[in-house]
């Protein structure tokens, strides 16, 4: 996944309220994407965001071992080579 870089929230860590955090996802100068864990199905579900509604201060890149693995499989299925 060349030019690939994951990222997540400064303050996301596992809490009461949410399980996983949420991360963001970009490649090379393309769009950004938000992934979330829905429990109901048991996966990570994405959305594109818009450069509106997308503030990259709060981010930091996550370390490749902090991605969960089932979210590094989500992200090899979206970004296919």
């Amino acid at each position: 996944m060349n030019g690939l870089r994951v990222y997540t929230e400064v303050k996301s860590f596992p809490d009461s309220f949410c399980l996983y955090p949420t991360f963001y996802s970009r490649r090379a100068d393309g769009p950004y994407y938000r992934w979330r864990y829905e429990t109901e199905s048991q996966r990570w579900l994405f959305s594109r965001i818009g450069a509106h509604d997308f503030a990259s201060a709060g981010l930091v890149q996550a370390p490749w071992y902090g991605v969960p693995d089932a979210l590094k499989s989500s992200l090899s299925e979206h970004y296919v080579e």
